[in-house]
C-alpha cells in the first residue's frame, strides 16, 4: 500500500476462514503509535465536561444568541459559563420534581438554541438519557421515538409544541411533562390538560427548580444520550452512546489538533446550527465545552446564515456539502460577473496559490500576496476568523474542497464517521492536498482494518485493498436501544461493520468508494432508505416497476419507470398525445404525469420533501436478466442499474431534476 505516512499496521491480514471475509490489516493513526491517548483527567462524563470548564472559566462566554431589536438582528447577548450553570441546576432540579430519576428518558425537540445545550446539560447532571427528535426521519418518527424509548419529559421549541400534541393519546403511556423553549399558548395548555399532560413555559418550568436534590454520581459506563438514526425497514434505530465514547472521542480530538499545531482555546467561537440532534454536531459542541470557548447561534434560517456568521466572527466552521456547495455557487458566480479584469486577476491569483500548495507550502505561506489582495474577500465573508472549516456527515465534492482549501485562507478538512461511532472515525489532515477527495487517515483512539466483500468484487487483501470499513475502540457505541438482533449483525468480534466500502490510499487516507447496503446520504446528510420508498411509489397503478437513484453528491431523487402499458396508452389518449408506447415514454409530458403520480402517493404516506422523486426516465423495456438488472429472484442489480442508466441519470442531474 505505499508508504502509508499517516498509519502504522498494529495487527496483521486475516485469510478468509470458515467462510468469513479476508480481514486486511488493522491500522490506527500515526500520533496513536505509543498507544491511544489517555482520558482527560477528571472526566468521567459528559457532566464532568462542563462541571470542570464552569469551574476554570466561569467568566467566559459560553451560549449566545442575536438581540433582536424593533425586528432587526442585532449583536450577539451571551451567558457565561458560570450563569448557563446555575440555569442548568433549576432545570434539572425541576425535571427531578417531576419524578424523573437517573436512567430516565428526556426528549428534545427544536432547532438548536441555548436552551437545548441547557436541557442536556440537565439531562447530563443527573444521569438522565438525552434523546433528541428530529421529523427528517419519517412520518411518525417524532411519536415512534417517545413511545420506543418510553421517553417521559420532552423540551420542545414553541413552534413545535403542535407536532408533539398529535402525538396524542398513542403517546399518552409514557409522556407526562411537556416543557417549551419559549412561552405556551392557552390552547395548548388546555389541550394538554385533556391529555393529563402537564405543560410549563421555561420560565415557569426554572421556578419548578428551587427544591435542591443531590446530584446521583455518573459513570463513564452510563448511558449520555440515544439518537436514532434511518434503519432500512423504516423504523428508526436508538444508537445507544455512553459517556466512555464522548469523552474518549474528546481526548482524540485534543491530541490530533495538537499533533497538527491547531489546539483549541477557550478563545475559539463556535457557531451552532447544524442539528444537535446529530453526533457530528453534538460531539463538536462537547469539545467546545471542554475547552471554555464560546458557541454562537443561528437565526434557524439557512437564507440568513451567512450574516449571522458575519456578526458571530467564528474561528471554527463545520458544515455538510450542501452548504459549502452553496458557498461555492456563490463565489465563483462572483467571480464570474465581477468584469474580464477581476476574473483574470482570480484565475492567476488560484493557480499560484494552488501550484505552491501543491509543491508542499501550507496554505497561509503558499501565496501571502494574493490571500491579502484577492482572497481576504473570501475571508471575510465567512466574518474574518475562520481558521479550519471542517465537512462531514456526506462526502465532499472534490472541485469544492480544492477551491475552498485554496480561496478560504483557512484548513479545509473532510471527516467520516457515523452516529455508532460516535461521529469522528477518520479527518484529512492540513496541508495535505493529496488527501483531496479522501476522509483521511483514522483518528487517534480508533482501530481500522477493511473486511472484504467478495460478492462486490471488494478484496482487502490485493495491492489496493477495498472492502467493508470496520471500527475498533471505545468511542464505539453500547448496541441499538431494545434491538439486540440488530446489534449481533453489525458488531462482530468487537468490530463495527459501518456497511461502507472504503480503499485505503497510499498515504494511510481513506476513501469511500461505495456502499454495502441499499441505504445512503443525499447531500444535505439526510439518509434514503430506497427500498422502502420503491415499495411506496410501487403501490401507484401506473407504473410496473421503479428504481430510485441518489448519491451523496446530489439534493435530490430521480428514478427510473417502467410504466403500465395499458395505464400510460389510456393517459395519452386522453389527453391528445400520438405515438406507440415508446414514443409515449419519451413525451415530457408522460414523464409529467407519472412524477405527479408519484407525488400523489408520496403526499398520501407523508413522505419527507427530500423523499420525493424530482425526475424520471420512462423505460418501456421492463428491466431484465438479459441485460443484468435483475438477479434470478427478480431483486434489483443497483450497480448494474447505475452502470446501464449513466448516461440518462448524467442527464437528469445536469438539468436539475427539471
Amino acid at each position: 500500500m505505499g508508504d502509508k505516512k499517516f498509519i502504522i499496521e498494529v495487527e496483521k491480514a486475516k485469510e478468509s476462514v470458515n467462510g468469513k471475509p479476508s480481514m486486511g490489516p488493522v491500522y490506527r493513526s500515526l500520533f496513536a503509535k505509543d498507544g491511544f491517548p489517555e482520558p482527560v483527567e477528571g472526566l468521567e462524563s459528559c457532566w464532568d465536561v462542563f462541571r470542570i470548564s464552569v469551574e476554570k472559566y466561569p467568566g467566559n462566554r459560553m451560549l449566545g444568541r442575536r438581540e433582536i431589536v424593533d425586528g432587526k438582528p442585532g449583536q450577539y447577548l451571551w451567558l457565561t459559563y458560570k450563569e448557563v450553570y446555575d440555569i442548568v441546576m433549576k432545570v434539572g432540579f425541576a425535571i427531578r420534581s417531576c419524578g424523573v430519576e437517573k436512567g430516565g428518558r428526556c426528549g428534545i425537540y427544536g432547532i438548536n438554541c441555548p436552551e437545548w445545550i441547557m436541557s442536556m446539560e440537565a439531562c447530563n447532571a443527573h444521569g438522565i438519557y438525552c434523546v433528541p427528535l428530529y421529523d427528517t426521519l419519517g412520518a411518525g418518527a417524532v411519536e415512534f421515538i417517545l413511545c420506543h424509548a418510553e421517553i417521559s419529559i420532552v423540551f420542545v421549541e414553541e413552534t413545535k409544541i403542535s407536532e408533539v400534541l398529535k402525538t396524542f393519546p398513542n403517546t399518552s403511556e409514557y409522556v407526562k411533562t411537556i416543557v417549551s423553549f419559549g412561552k405556551v399558548k392557552p390552547e395548548e395548555k388546555e389541550a394538554a390538560e385533556k391529555f393529563g399532560l402537564a405543560m410549563y413555559s421555561w420560565q415557569e418550568f426554572l421556578c419548578m427548580g428551587e427544591k435542591e436534590c443531590e446530584l446521583p454520581v455518573t459513570k463513564k459506563t452510563d448511558i449520555s444520550t440515544i439518537m436514532y438514526t434511518s434503519g432500512t425497514t423504516g423504523d428508526p434505530k436508538g444508537v445507544m452512546i455512553s459517556n466512555d465514547s464522548i469523552v474518549t472521542l474528546i481526548a482524540g480530538v485534543k491530541r490530533l489538533l495538537g499533533s497538527v499545531n491547531e489546539q483549541l482555546t477557550d478563545k475559539d467561537v463556535y457557531m451552532s446550527y447544524l442539528p444537535l440532534a446529530h453526533i457530528f454536531d453534538r460531539v463538536i459542541e462537547e469539545l467546545f465545552i471542554h475547552h471554555g470557548a464560546a458557541i454562537g447561534f443561528w437565526r434557524g434560517d439557512v437564507k440568513l446564515l451567512i450574516e449571522d456568521i458575519g456578526e458571530l466572527k467564528p474561528t471554527i466552521f463545520c458544515a455538510v456539502p450542501r452548504v459549502l456547495d452553496r458557498i461555492y455557487s456563490g463565489l465563483t458566480e462572483k467571480v464570474a460577473s465581477g468584469g474580464f479584469l477581476k476574473h483574470k486577476l482570480f484565475d492567476i491569483a488560484y493557480s499560484l496559490k494552488l501550484n505552491s500548495m501543491k509543491k508542499g507550502n501550507k496554505h497561509e505561506e503558499a501565496a501571502p500576496f494574493c490571500d491579502k489582495i484577492v482572497f481576504n474577500k473570501v475571508k471575510q465573508r465567512l466574518g474574518g476568523n475562520v481558521r479550519l472549516i471542517l465537512s462531514g456527515a456526506a462526502p465532499l465534492a472534490t472541485h469544492v474542497e480544492s477551491f475552498l482549501r485554496v480561496v478560504a485562507c483557512a484548513h479545509v478538512l473532510q471527516g467520516y464517521g457515523l452516529t455508532e461511532t460516535c461521529a469522528g472515525t477518520f479527518v484529512s489532515m492540513p496541508n495535505e492536498l493529496s488527501m483531496l477527495g479522501t476522509v483521511g487517515p483514522p483518528v487517534p483512539n480508533v482501530d481500522v482494518c477493511l473486511e472484504s466483500v467478495p460478492e462486490m468484487g471488494y478484496d482487502a487483501l490485493s495491492s489496493t485493498p477495498r472492502g467493508e470499513i470496520c471500527v475498533r475502540g471505545k468511542t464505539l457505541f453500547q448496541g441499538y436501544f431494545k434491538r439486540e438482533d440488530l446489534t449481533k449483525e453489525v458488531m462482530i468480534d468487537g468490530w463495527f461493520h459501518t456497511g461502507d466500502i472504503g480503499e485505503w490510499q497510499p498515504n494511510g487516507s481513506m476513501k469511500i468508494i461505495d456502499r454495502k447496503k441499499n441505504i445512503f446520504k443525499l447531500s444535505q446528510g439526510e439518509y434514503v432508505a430506497v427500498e422502502n420508498l420503491e415499495n411506496i411509489y410501487g403501490l401507484v397503478s401506473a407504473i410496473d416497476s421503479v428504481w430510485i437513484y441518489g448519491n451523496s453528491f446530489e439534493s435530490f431523487l430521480i428514478a427510473v419507470v417502467n410504466p403500465n402499458k395499458q395505464a400510460l396508452e389510456r393517459w395519452a389518449e386522453d389527453n391528445g398525445i400520438v405515438g406507440d408506447f415508446d414514443t409515449v415514454c419519451g413525451n415530457s409530458k408522460a414523464k409529467e404525469f407519472i412524477i405527479g403520480e408519484l407525488g400523489k402517493i408520496g403526499k398520501e404516506k407523508k413522505l419527507k420533501g427530500f423523499e420525493f422523486v424530482r425526475a424520471v426516465h420512462l423505460d418501456p423495456v421492463p428491466f431484465d436478466m438479459e441485460r443484468d438488472l435483475l438477479t434470478p429472484t427478480y431483486k434489483k442489480k443497483r450497480p448494474q442499474l447505475l452502470k446501464y442508466y449513466q448516461n440518462i441519470i448524467d442527464g437528469m442531474y445536469k438539468s436539475g431534476g427539471k
